[in-house]
């Protein structure tokens, strides 16, 4: 008997199927327009001033919300991507 582990299947049949990479890159382009059109919103106080003041310490206002339009786009990111693989996934179980 051999001690070395059994092989796996290969899944790039599987992520080529699932069109994954497809799905991350319209994902990623989800993300970043939404965390830019938050950016400039925000930034650029496009539907007006933000009531109040607060302090933005080593940063600034546009730093911090440059940080977090990143957070932002990220997550959007992998939620657009993940629902898309999902509905992929489904539309091929569907067809089976």
């Amino acid at each position: 008997m051999s001690d070395e582990p059994p092989a796996r299947p290969p899944s790039a049949g599987l992520i080529d199927a699932l069109q994954v990479r497809r799905n991350a890159l319209v994902g990623v382009a989800a993300g970043v327009a939404l965390a830019v059109l938050v950016y400039l919103v925000r930034v650029f106080e496009l539907v007006g001033p933000v009531p109040g003041t607060q302090r933005y310490p080593v940063l600034g206002p546009e730093g911090w919300f440059l940080v977090l339009g990143f957070v932002l786009a990220s997550a959007t990111a992998f939620l657009v991507a993940g629902l898309l693989t999902l509905a992929t996934a489904y539309r091929l179980t569907r067809e089976l």
